[in-house]
């Protein structure tokens, strides 16, 4: 029952394939004995088939593309160098914008050449050029984004076709989506239409006031995001039968169907599925969605993230240390770090996770001994060093940051933590390369720089094993603390219910996940949206918006874990 493509219906108008396209694109320039027609893309949509299936068939008289008005390779290194970086898997975050990656004399140069009849300006940053008399901007989802990379695609304008596919993704984590972000939210407002580029020769448009709709109901009933999966070195095999996904040559390790940063939201106008990147909605209603309280901390950022790791029959993932909060501002420019937590939604008997470090440890023989492993390829010795502790199903492990950890083989863990979620400094990966062939990269200096080595077992078991705490109890109905940490910023709360609970939102955005049942509802107590059904496993969103709803159970007992920012 796991729905693979969620979707939210909505009135709207809506312009699918690129016949539609050019008919209603041919309407709206209708009225102009001279026009410019301003495409904007974000890097990823194809310039050469948006060329060869919509601009030449509009038959304009000028054709002009934005890239001939951007500064040179080499220049845009001179601006970005410090902020790529050397290193294969961090950068710096940056806070340039697009308008100082052109050349202002080129900018000009393509300007003159808009003459009479039907100019088409397109690409990356066209409305530098012109803003156009009739304005589009061409989107595209990140997950497409990342598929397009492995597939060969370069970061933009860099011909880096062949580059790490891990060098790409930095790239454009760290500095180029920064950037496209920032115009793209800039020019929106102004556009006319907004295409969904995503499926590669099939556009879906929709004009301003319906984006505009989606937004309003996206950001005022609960909603799911759209889910992707991704193989791994230690993937297993419990979401591809629970999830009916198509076999991969190799195991599904992640799924990610909590991150607003990389995940889509879906529209679906007259049978038509429409993909927009669902951090449009934060930046498009971040009071609505993440409420005052959440968007005054973390201006427009969606703070929380769940998503899935698989490893039954498979194996463990790296052993691992996330940063410090100093250490994640002052080396990668990032104002909050990478807490989190494993709720163990799945594990086989003899499932266990790595964390902390054993009490006794000298530490200096600890780094010593996973640099000899680095650079030998021996086994490291995780037993002398690191706690290896059981865990069973609905179990909640919390892993402030600086803690050591990793999930062993043999659970699906929902992974519950804050939003920062590639600052991961592997230490010791089980002697594995990745499925590119290539080694895994491990970083031991930086790892040991964050780990806290007052985390042993006796800290680990008081303050991060089992510490659930019942808040109320009453027939057929539980409801508990089961995290986070203290030293975390997010609160976990899980509800085990057979009939209806209601749930005041405290001015924050709530995920959550349900992890035993088969289904809830989710209800307003006024009716203020429509009544939506969460399957077993499904990630969902309540919006602050919504302030009280209820969960309705459906077939039987149910729990749900619920997250939200403490005050």
């Amino acid at each position: 029952m796991y729905d693979l493509h969620p979707s939210k219906p909505l009135n709207g108008n809506v312009y699918d394939g690129y016949p539609a396209i050019i008919e209603k694109l041919q309407e709206a320039l209708a009225g102009y004995d001279h026009a410019v027609l301003t495409l904007d893309f974000y890097h990823g949509v194809s310039n050469e088939n948006v060329l060869t299936e919509l601009i030449d068939a509009l038959s304009p008289n000028t054709i002009l593309f934005a890239d001939a008005a951007k500064k040179s390779e080499e220049e845009i290194q001179d601006i970005l160098g410090r902020q790529i970086t050397d290193d294969r898997v961090f950068g710096i975050l940056t806070t340039e914008v697009l308008d100082s990656l052109f050349d202002p004399s080129k900018v000009e140069e393509l300007r003159s050449h808009i003459g009479d009849g039907l100019t088409i300006i397109y690409g990356v940053g066209a409305s530098l050029i012109h803003p156009g008399d009739v304005h589009v901007y061409f989107d595209i989802t990140r997950w497409e984004i990342q598929l397009r990379y492995r597939a060969g695609m370069d970061n933009w304008g860099a011909q880096n076709y062949d580059d790490d596919i891990l060098r790409k993704y930095k790239r454009g984590y760290f500095v180029e989506w920064r950037i496209f972000d920032r115009y793209k939210f800039k020019v929106l407002p102004d556009c006319d239409f907004y295409v969904d580029a995503s499926t590669l020769g099939h556009p879906k448009m929709i004009d301003m006031d319906t984006y505009k709709k989606g937004m309003n109901l996206f950001s005022t009933s609960p909603f799911r995001l759209v889910p992707y999966f991704d193989e791994g070195v230690w993937g297993g095999t419990w979401m591809q039968e629970h999830f009916g996904l198509e076999p991969k040559e190799h195991n599904y390790a992640w799924c990610f169907d909590g991150v607003p940063e990389e995940n889509s939201i879906c529209l679906k106008i007259k049978d038509t599925l429409v993909d927009i990147p669902a951090i449009n909605l934060v930046h498009a209603k971040p009071n609505h969605l993440l409420g005052r309280r959440v968007h005054a901390r973390f201006g427009k950022e969606f703070p929380i993230r769940f998503d899935f790791l698989d490893t039954i029959h498979g194996g463990n993932l790296s052993l691992q240390v996330h940063p410090l909060t100093e250490y994640i501002q002052e080396h990668f420019g990032m104002h909050y770090t990478q807490d989190e937590s494993y709720y163990i939604l799945d594990a086989q008997p003899d499932a266990h996770v790595y964390l902390g470090l054993k009490e006794g440890v000298d530490f200096d023989a600890f780094i010593d001994d996973l640099h000899t492993s680095q650079e030998t390829g021996c086994r490291f010795p995780d037993e002398k060093y690191i706690n290896n502790i059981p865990v069973k199903k609905h179990d909640h492990v919390l892993i402030p940051a600086g803690t050591i950890h990793c999930s062993g083989a043999g659970t699906v863990v929902l992974e519950i933590s804050a939003t920062p979620y590639i600052f991961t400094f592997k230490l010791y990966d089980w002697g594995r390369v990745g499925l590119d062939g290539k080694p895994r990269p491990v970083n031991i200096e930086r790892g040991k720089e964050n780990i806290q080595q007052d985390r042993t077992t006796s800290w680990i078991m008081h303050n991060l094993i089992h510490r659930e705490k019942v808040l109320e109890e009453k027939d057929n109905y539980t409801l508990e603390r089961t995290g986070l940490h203290e030293l975390e910023f997010i609160d976990t709360l899980r509800y085990s219910f057979d009939e209806r609970v209601t749930i005041e939102m405290d001015d924050s955005v709530n995920m959550l996940n349900l992890v035993e049942g088969e289904a809830v509802q989710v209800v307003s107590p006024t009716q203020a949206f429509e009544p939506y059904t969460i399957h077993y496993a499904e990630t969902f969103i309540v919006p602050a918006a919504v302030g009280t709803y209820q969960l309705v159970a459906m077939n039987g007992p149910v729990k749900v874990i619920r997250a939200k920012i403490r005050k």
